[in-house]
């Protein structure tokens, strides 16, 4: 890795390797961000979360290791490791780690 916001480009990865857990916090690392939207990896240590909060565009959430809870306009859903979750634009959403766990967010801009 070249530094904390953006990866080597054209080499392989292992995603699970890239932010260790924190006790008691939260990291994040973007591997990649231009004007169509971003790409960032996160790993939550048990009990930590992201409040409510809603975005302009479409998020897609991916599960790399643990589970998590994911609430959308008030409806909650539990995603374990290999799954993944679209967050609507517009729509609040939240993130709470019922366990430690670790995630991909591509957040995609619209047209």
């Amino acid at each position: 890795m070249k530094n904390n916001r953006t990866l080597e480009k054209g080499k392989a990865q292992n995603l699970a390797e890239l932010a260790a857990y924190t006790e008691g916090g939260v990291t994040s690392k973007t591997l990649s961000t231009n004007s169509g939207g971003s790409i960032t990896f996160f790993s939550f240590d048990k009990g930590q979360a992201l409040s409510e909060h809603s975005a302009p565009f479409d998020a897609f959430l991916q599960v790399i290791e643990g589970s998590a809870e994911i609430r959308i306009a008030g409806v909650t859903n539990i995603v374990k490791r290999g799954e993944f979750i679209i967050m609507p634009e517009n729509v609040p959403h939240a993130v709470n780690a019922i366990e430690k766990f670790k995630m991909l967010l591509v957040m995609l801009k619209g047209n």
